[in-house]
């Protein structure tokens, strides 16, 4: 399957907006992720605008595999109009792997399980998927909440000391 059958779109839920990265919103989402205990489970560090920029320049130009596609989207509150997070796939077919992130201001409000089911509801109508996955820390059980409302159910297996959790697609 050919990166060009995965594309970014657009995303719409009731309150929020996932919209496709872009180098330009490295600035305000330094400011979003800039609460050093979000990095708790996710590890690392906030990043200055100018190294999240850095980032954000290699995610847009894309996976330097060609079997593998990176998507990333910023989350948009609509009665805000502010950015609050972000939502990710890396889809290696059959599989895409999903994360996400809501700023610590923004956290407690279902933001985040609300862009995970819409992530993962998107995903299912691409081609070539049959799996979803995340990994999340065996102690992030906010995470392991936003997993759970997305369809996600936790394995045996681990990763990195994170346990996998799973989705398989009906065929």
């Amino acid at each position: 399957m050919s990166r060009d059958a995965h594309t970014a779109d657009v995303i719409r839920t009731a309150r929020l907006d996932l919209l496709p990265l872009r180098v330009e919103h490295a600035a305000e989402m330094a400011a979003v992720l800039s609460d050093p205990a979000l990095h708790t489970f996710i590890g690392g560090a906030p990043a200055t605008p100018e190294a999240l920029r850095a980032r954000y320049e290699r995610l847009v130009a894309g996976s330097p595999d060609p079997a593998v596609t990176w998507l990333n989207w910023v989350l948009r509150l609509h009665q805000e109009s502010h950015l609050v997070g972000t939502v990710q796939a890396t889809i290696a077919p059959p599989t895409a792997e999903i994360a996400w992130v809501v700023g610590t201001s923004w956290q407690g409000r279902g933001l985040a399980s609300e862009a995970a089911r819409a992530l993962v509801t998107w995903l299912t109508s691409r081609p070539g998927i049959e799996t979803i996955v995340a990994h999340i820390h065996p102690d992030h059980t906010a995470s392991a909440a936003v997993a759970r409302a997305a369809g996600l159910k936790p394995t045996d297996e681990e990763q990195d000391g994170e346990r996998r959790w799973r989705l398989v697609l009906p065929s």
